[in-house]
């Protein structure tokens, strides 16, 4: 059957309205700032075999991992009419025990099986463990919240109270995580009713038929990418400042591959997987490939499993960007994931150096911290990322104060932050002068100042504090990233980029994250 183009186009829009959708309804019925403000989570469909079909523009780390939790439920259980599924094992297809993902089938009279999966994944503002929000340093996964594999937590339309009662019992704020879940499983409910509005207008054969068409032009129009790189292979090696436990640097290295409409990605070379907490599991590493070679692409191509058919990836089980348990993963989804794509870029860089953008800040600076709310006597969680510098681009300045690559939250805003939260917002402002001076300027990056109101445990897991983001074409890199701490005796301490801490009440927490490498480019 012979598609026409402009019916492709429609059926990839269809397919794309879904899930941006179901990204609407989450936002909107969530109940931590994390998800409503913020925007930390990600919806996709998926068709009867578990392959992306279409992706909200949502968490890029979250969207090209999540192929692998999809099929971790399919093939850990027999999802039938009003089931959902729920899992944040690392090692069962999940990143890290925060990204929480919800699985639903979507079944369609006339048709044996599933013909769709809808899932979204949301980042919890607090999962157990040793830390509050679940984001501190640790040594084993063990420390860093409750474990869920793969399970039903809907059951033919009824709600399995057991596995809700048992995850609420090991968090610190139940409400907020049983609000987010609904919210999350209504999001999946509204993406099963268009799925099946869709094949009832059209018809699920001529469906079927369309949506194979997109998986096929999406791999054709990948390998046409692929096509005008110049033949060759190109390695790059970065480094992550430590794990913060003690090591030394990191390296990450990648060999790309180019022949022809092929590519081989191998991260050989990279770093064993450590003590600390940055190591990735392989859905982290595949989401960053994802990510960059989509970029190599137009914003109108579909965001299906058919972009990664002509490219193929390996990385040595038991390091860095594939760990096995029970490493201790919190910052390998939000770190590690960062790097992984800067030092593709700069292998990408080679081959195609007046198109490539020097690196951003190369850090999602996590915050997370908790206590007890004086206002209400309650436990409170809280986790955000700050924004940074953009790396320059070949043709312009980097832009300042952005979530950039594999994050694409926003920040909370300063009233929502104070309002439901004991801290107060000193400053929040541009880090002037951070980007990497160039022909075209690095982007700068920001400064924030929290007090705490009442005593905190805190935590950061950031990067990009020893080496800095590096610069393009003779570029300058860009700044490197700093925190402190002020305790209320006027001392101040300077923290490395992965720390835990505790802080009194009118203690103010500094942080400055990295601003973008410059490009200098031909005179």
């Amino acid at each position: 059957m012979r598609i026409d183009p402009a019916e492709l186009e429609i059926f990839k829009s269809l397919f794309h309205s879904v899930a941006e959708e179901m990204g609407a309804a989450l936002r909107r019925s969530a109940f931590s700032p994390n998800i409503k403000e913020r925007r930390d989570y990600s919806c996709a469909v998926f068709d009867g075999a578990g392959r992306a079909i279409a992706m909200g523009d949502h968490m890029p780390v979250h969207l090209g991992s999540m192929p692998r939790s999809v099929e971790a439920a399919i093939q850990a259980l027999k999802l039938e009419a009003g089931d959902v599924a729920m899992l944040n094992d690392p090692f069962a297809g999940g990143t890290h025990l925060p990204d929480i993902t919800v699985v639903s089938p979507v079944f369609v009279r006339g048709v044996r099986g599933p013909l769709y999966y809808v899932a979204n994944r949301a980042h919890h503002a607090d999962v157990g463990g040793a830390q509050p929000a679940s984001m501190g340093t640790s040594e084993e996964i063990y420390q860093e919240g409750f474990r869920i594999p793969p399970v039903k937590l809907f059951r033919k339309g009824e709600m399995v109270r057991d596995v809700v009662e048992l995850l609420l019992a090991n968090v610190r704020t139940p409400r907020e995580r049983e609000g987010d879940l609904k919210a999350q499983i209504a999001s999946c409910r509204l993406g099963e009713q268009r799925l099946i509005e869709m094949a009832t207008k059209y018809g699920w054969k001529k469906i079927l038929k369309c949506q194979e068409a997109l998986q096929n032009y999406s791999a054709r129009l990948m390998e046409e990418a692929l096509a005008r790189i110049p033949n060759g292979t190109y390695r790059a090696v970065d480094y992550l400042d430590d794990d913060g436990s003690g090591s030394e640097p990191l390296p990450i290295a990648v060999t790309i591959e180019i022949r022809g409409r092929k590519a081989k990605v191998d991260f050989r070379g990279s770093a064993p997987q450590c003590r600390g907490n940055v190591n990735a599991v392989l859905a982290i590493t595949e989401s960053a490939v994802f990510y960059v070679f989509r970029c190599l692409l137009g914003e109108e191509v579909p965001a299906c499993a058919g972009l990664m058919a002509p490219i193929a990836v390996s990385a040595p089980e038991g390091s860095i960007v594939n760990a096995r348990p029970p490493a201790a993963v919190a910052a390998g989804n939000v770190e590690t994931s960062q790097r992984i794509v800067d030092v593709l870029f700069r292998a990408l860089a080679k081959a195609l150096p007046e198109q490539i953008p020097a690196a951003s800040s190369g850090t999602m600076s996590n915050l997370s911290f908790g206590g007890i709310d004086p206002r209400s006597g309650k436990p409170f969680t809280y986790y955000e990322t700050i924004a940074g510098g953009m790396g320059a681009r070949p043709t312009a300045d980097g832009l300042s104060g952005v979530h950039t690559h594999m994050t694409n939250s926003l920040n909370t805003p300063v009233e929502v932050l104070e309002t439901m939260y004991p801290v107060r917002v000193r400053r929040y402002s541009l880090r002037k002068g951070s980007g990497g001076r160039g022909k075209f300027k690095g982007g700068d990056g920001i400064v924030r100042e929290i007090e705490f109101l009442c005593e905190v445990r805190g935590a950061l897991l950031s990067d990009r504090k020893k080496i800095a983001p590096y610069g393009l074409a003779g570029g300058e890199p860009g700044k490197p990233g700093k925190a402190t701490l002020t305790l209320p005796s006027g001392e101040v301490l300077d923290l490395p980029s992965k720390t835990s801490f505790t802080a009194p009440a009118g203690s103010v927490l500094r942080i400055e994250t990295p601003g973008g490498g410059g490009f200098k480019g031909r005179e």
